[in-house]
């Protein structure tokens, strides 16, 4: 049986999700959390749907029964769009929760909003984000965009300089005459970049992302469900695991959660 005192689990791909673990240690300070970054696999976006499930599920299968993780967020599109409804039909008693794009928060913040979605190939894909594009097509004019090779770039560190504006530059200056409104970061690698996307496409334009709205579904997921640490004194901590054995990955990961 989970206890209050076990740990959050946070999954990812890579180091992407650690954009939603700053969220969740701001928001439950009094939380362990156990951050599992997958980047011996990585990159999810462009592997096929069946190989991401299985990924997802045998390591959030680890974190569960090994860890004795009492909560999960699974901080990937791409995995939650291939795994989380099959997760939470087998641990249906645990506060499981995924992540998605902020499309609704991006249409909503003006009238006729023009987005783009920048995303994984493989996100763009699943039926999943076509049945929550399809809510708000009518009210906005939404621009799907794949990014293969973004995420790699938060994977090894880079978050500025002149080949990440060139690689974005290739990705979004065709956008330009669209009047775009919003960009909506359709994956948790992406918000490390949010500077230097704005750089490129310019101040009038908002940028969203999900990560606040992820963590305040967990910690409301945990409240009903009676998980929260009581210990208001107990200061959480952040474990992290990889399963790369290269050891400046974990380095990164720590800088990610100063950054």
């Amino acid at each position: 049986m989970n206890q209050l005192s076990d740990p959050i689990a946070v999954f990812d791909s890579g180091m992407g999700g650690i954009s939603v673990l700053r969220e969740m240690t701001k928001l439950m300070p009094n939380e362990d959390f156990i951050y599992y970054g997958d980047s011996k696999h990585a990159p999810y976006g462009t592997k096929t749907l069946e190989e991401v499930r299985t990924l997802t599920i045998e390591h959030i299968t680890y974190l569960i029964k090994e860890k004795q993780a009492k909560a999960i967020a699974v901080a990937c599109n791409t995995a939650t769009s291939a795994a989380v409804r099959i997760l939470r039909d087998m641990y249906p008693d645990l506060p499981l929760v995924g992540v998605e794009p902020a499309i609704k928060p991006a249409v909503l913040a003006c009238e006729h909003a023009k987005v783009i979605v920048m995303a994984t190939p493989m996100t763009l894909r699943e039926e999943k984000f076509h049945k929550l594009e399809s809510i708000y097509d009518k009210q906005a004019d939404i621009y799907p965009l794949p990014c293969p090779g973004l995420m790699e770039f938060v994977e090894q560190g880079i978050l500025s300089g002149e080949k990440l504006e060139n690689f974005l530059h290739n990705l979004l200056d065709p956008y330009k005459d669209k009047d775009i409104t919003g960009i909506v970061l359709g994956c948790t690698h992406y918000p490390f970049l949010k500077d230097t996307i704005q750089k490129i496409v310019g101040s009038s334009v908002t940028i969203f992302d999900g990560g606040y709205g992820t963590a305040k579904e967990l910690l409301r997921r945990l409240t009903v469900a009676n998980l929260r640490q009581v210990d208001q004194n107990h200061k959480g901590n952040v474990t992290f695991l990889n399963s790369s054995d290269d050891p400046a990955l974990i380095q990164r990961s720590r800088k990610l959660l100063q950054y």
